[in-house]
């Protein structure tokens, strides 16, 4: 594995990636940025044609309603406008053949030892808000990313 980083706005900074066989992506938004940085992370790693496993939030796009009525209505709150741009983020990495984790609430918690993935078709919608540790997500991920065959679509990590 390597670790390379890059500004999504600056499209000369972005790494080459025909040496890459999959990239694990967590482009986020940081305080002070201003919109349209995961849209377009999304659209450099689409441009690049390499096998993405790209994460989402719970909440956002197709999964809009899947984390239950407290969860949407926290999301709303605390994400707001921005799970506009979550969903066209999504659907580009989607467009491109992504594996999108549409992950709740992360957590600083451990490694969860029962931990897997569903799609999102399969995923029950739980009645209090769901929550899954940031080490436990980057785990499935990394699952992910070693499959000889990706999973399709959204999947919601679970752990």
């Amino acid at each position: 594995m390597e670790v390379r980083r890059a500004d999504v706005s600056a499209p000369g900074t972005f790494p080459g990636l025909d040496d890459v066989d999959v990239v694990v992506s967590a482009v986020g938004v940081s305080k002070g940025d201003g919109p349209g940085a995961l849209a377009a992370g999304a659209r450099r790693l689409a441009e690049a044609r390499v096998r993405t496993v790209w994460l989402g939030a719970l909440g956002a796009g197709p999964s809009k309603g899947a984390g239950g009525l407290i969860y949407s209505a926290v999301m709303r709150m605390l994400v707001g406008a921005e799970l506009v741009e979550k969903a066209e983020a999504d659907q580009i990495a989607l467009d491109a053949g992504a594996t999108v984790f549409h992950a709740p609430d992360l957590t600083d918690g451990p490694l969860g030892p029962e931990r897997r993935t569903v799609p999102l078709a399969d995923y029950p919608r739980p009645l209090l808000p769901p929550r899954i540790s940031r080490a436990t997500v980057a785990a499935l991920m990394l699952d992910e990313a070693e499959r000889a065959h990706p999973s399709a679509g959204v999947v919601i990590p679970l752990g």
